[in-house]
């Protein structure tokens, strides 16, 4: 038996002392631009920073773990997909929601009735009065929703629904119609915008819904004064019924929703399917039916609240400082203006989880600036907390025109002439996170809000860390991540998507 020398025990007792994250530093560098997609290189961490240290972590770090990633399965994404050839559909489902695939979603979103990217108005029941729901049915879901979650089930077969719906039949509504506001693409009498504000003469913006990014400050302006949704007792609980309904009959398609939220947008006043509710109409129906009927003959569904589009925190607390409906849900669904709340939102509800229930839609460009705005939309709300994350429109076709006149982003575009698709820069926003983050990190370090031009998230997985690092600048930008002992030193391209792993 061969000896070992004092120097080779030392040194063995060295490495064992020695933080195993240390040790492990094999780092690979994922690089998207305009220009060059996915270029890999492997990178050294250092002993010193060469830039300004702007996020640090350890493998100690206790942060935020993430749940799922998911998209929504419409109509008119129906319609894109239906253009393709058998191979490019089961390619384009592979990629999105196979394990092994590039996004890994695991989670669908759908609404009951329809949405705005629907081909035409429909709900489930429009018999007026069907308080029995006799006429109660998914006959339009069955030939145009479910096809395509059943294709997205093929390649993720636990996918897993959220649902909400946009707008409740139409004669359950105090203006009898799907929309909330007249508009030419509606046939809504313009004489019932008033019963937004309950003034005649109050000026309703025609275009309030048709601005992008922060609407130039609050959203919305004013609020509305009364519930869309009548509040008699037979409607309300009926409309609690039509959420089990449409569970069971989804569950008998083999496709479970596990998670509801009562409204989609109560802030927005649409020409296209919606319902603005008040805070007192929103705590009524879900806490005195909509609960109470889950939990009877859905209780393995997790209700929460949502979706919130309102930057207005006044609005939001009105509504959710009610602390019965705390304990009736699980947590809050946010999208568009409400990301400027996550910080507060965390803060005042620490016991209520954080979803991001439909990323911006963008404008029909689905070009690289629509990609960086993406990026830094999953950037931003990750970064403050967001454990569950939905895409709206997966796939489009050309400019992505809605029925209501609206045009908008998608993931893949198809050309509707040649039928030929286009994975677009957004696609790759969100590669360069869903591809690495996967269910059980956990988020542990942002730099973002101060830094929207070069934003930085910062993951943890066991002993291995991601960090992902956007540029939106047109010159190279550099920075250091502080990881245990050592530094990530990162040169990132001007107007770039970057992705380091750390293992």
């Amino acid at each position: 038996m061969r000896l070992l020398s004092k120097k080779t025990l030392c040194l063995a007792g060295l490495l064992l002392a020695t933080p195993l994250f240390i040790l492990a530093q094999t780092v690979t560098h994922y690089t998207t631009t305009e220009k060059e997609i996915w270029k890999t290189e492997r990178v050294r961490l250092a002993a010193k920073p060469t830039a300004d240290v702007v996020v640090s972590a350890t493998t100690a770090d206790k942060g935020t773990p993430f749940h799922a990633w998911g998209t929504t399965f419409n109509e008119l994404d129906f319609d894109a997909f239906n253009l393709l050839s058998r191979d490019d559909q089961d390619r384009l489902m592979s990629d999105i929601f196979s394990p092994d695939g590039d996004l890994k979603f695991t989670h669908g979103r759908v609404s009951m009735n329809a949405n705005d990217y629907a081909r035409s108005w429909y709900s489930c029941s429009e018999v007026e009065g069907d308080f029995e729901l006799r006429y109660f049915n998914i006959d339009r879901d069955r030939r145009n929703i479910i096809p395509l979650a059943r294709a997205a089930q093929k390649y993720y077969p636990a996918l897993q629904l959220f649902m909400s719906p946009w707008s409740p039949p139409t004669w359950m509504k105090i203006n009898q119609d799907y929309c909330v506001l007249s508009r030419e693409t509606n046939k809504q009498d313009p004489r019932k915008d008033y019963l937004l504000y309950m003034d005649k003469d109050a000026a309703v913006d025609p275009d309030e819904m048709q601005l992008l990014g922060n609407r130039n400050g609050v959203f919305p302006r004013r609020l509305a004064t009364q519930d869309y949704f009548i509040q008699d007792p037979r409607y309300l609980q009926c409309y609690a019924d039509m959420f089990c309904r449409f569970i069971d009959l989804y569950k008998a398609e083999g496709l479970p929703i596990t998670k509801v939220m009562y409204q989609n947008e109560a802030y927005s006043y649409t020409p296209y399917p919606g319902c603005p509710w008040t805070a007192e109409g929103a705590q009524r129906f879900n806490n005195d039916y909509l609960a109470p009927t889950l939990r009877k003959h859905h209780p393995e569904v997790e209700l929460w609240f949502g979706t919130i589009n309102t930057n207005r925190l006044d609005y939001v607390e009105r509504t959710l400082d009610n602390e019965q409906l705390q304990s009736n849900i699980v947590g809050i669904g946010t999208q568009w203006e409400c990301r400027d709340n996550l910080p507060q939102l965390r803060k005042r509800y620490p016991k209520l989880r954080l979803m991001m229930s439909e990323s911006e839609c963008g404008n029909g460009a689905m070009d690289w600036k629509a990609g960086e705005h993406t990026f830094f939309l999953l950037s931003d709300n990750l970064g403050n907390g967001v454990d569950e994350y939905y895409n709206w429109n997966f796939i489009l076709t050309d400019n992505g025109k809605s029925t209501w006149g609206w045009t908008q982003n998608a993931l893949v575009q198809v050309d509707s002439r040649t039928r030929i698709m286009r994975y677009t820069p957004e696609y790759y926003a969100y590669k360069h996170f869903c591809h690495f983050v996967v269910p059980g990190t956990e988020m542990v370090g942002y730099a973002g809000r101060e830094k929207s031009k070069t934003p930085v998230v910062v993951f943890r997985n066991g002993k291995s860390f991601i960090v992902i690092a956007g540029n939106f600048t047109d010159e190279p930008a550099a920075m250091s991540v502080g990881l245990g002992n050592k530094f990530l030193n990162m040169e990132l391209q001007p107007h770039s998507f970057n992705t380091y792993t750390v293992k």
